[in-house]
């Protein structure tokens, strides 16, 4: 069973009265430790497509399933938890929460679901992305790479199915973000995490198993 599987999806809006297509009719596959770079121009559909892959989104035609189960027929609870459990998020500004410890926000996913010896959890996290001496520290003591290897320790410490990763170097210099970029491809092997990674840079396909392109809402 592939952890991820988009099958024809479209997605429409209607902005200022006109129909807009964002995505129209996606096919794609991920399977366990796969790891695939989407790149395209901006408004082609990358971010409607990880909107859709995450949960976050529905289809307005075709279908989404993450590890077997179609987004659509779940409730808000089935949805929150299919989040919570097995999908991981990175995004371009690491969206730590400024009040809370280096700790906290890599052990906050684990305590909204409860689970136990989360703090243990959160510095064997830290520990894999080697940053365990830094718990007690605040994010705005850290540089950008920092906060972004942080962010990868928070998305993968519940240990996801799939990893969503939104231009995850965008704001890094070319050396801290190819150290970003074999961090993740470590995750495929040592989780075997499927990851989708929405890139601009032509760097970041370096490290992945294949590229899909977008252009105009359509994988080419």
């Amino acid at each position: 069973m592939p952890i991820l599987h988009i099958d024809n999806a479209t997605k429409h809006y209607q902005a200022q009265g006109e129909r807009v297509i964002a995505l129209a009719g996606v096919t794609l596959t991920l399977d366990k430790g796969e790891f695939a770079a989407l790149v395209g121009r901006s408004g082609c559909g990358k971010s409607t497509l990880l909107n859709l892959a995450g949960a976050m989104d529905f289809p307005s035609t075709g279908s989404v399933s993450i590890d077997g189960d179609f987004t659509t027929s779940l409730d808000d609870a089935q949805l929150t938890a299919l989040r919570r459990n097995k999908v991981g998020f990175i995004f371009q500004n690491f969206q730590l929460l400024p009040t809370l410890s280096v700790a906290e926000n890599v052990e906050l996913p684990l305590l909204l679901a409860s689970t136990a010896n989360a703090r243990q959890r959160a510095l064997e996290s830290l520990h894999w992305v080697e940053l365990e001496k830094y718990g007690d520290r605040m994010p705005h003591q850290l540089s950008g790479g920092q906060m972004q290897r942080v962010a990868i320790a928070r998305a993968l410490v519940h240990k996801p199915k799939l990893l969503l990763a939104d231009e995850p170097i965008g704001n890094l210099d070319t050396t801290t973000g190819n150290l970003i970029l074999d961090l993740l491809r470590r995750a495929t092997r040592d989780f075997e995490t499927a990851i989708l990674m929405a890139t601009h840079s032509p760097d970041s396909v370096r490290v992945t198993d294949h590229t899909i392109e977008m252009r105009d809402g359509l994988i080419v």
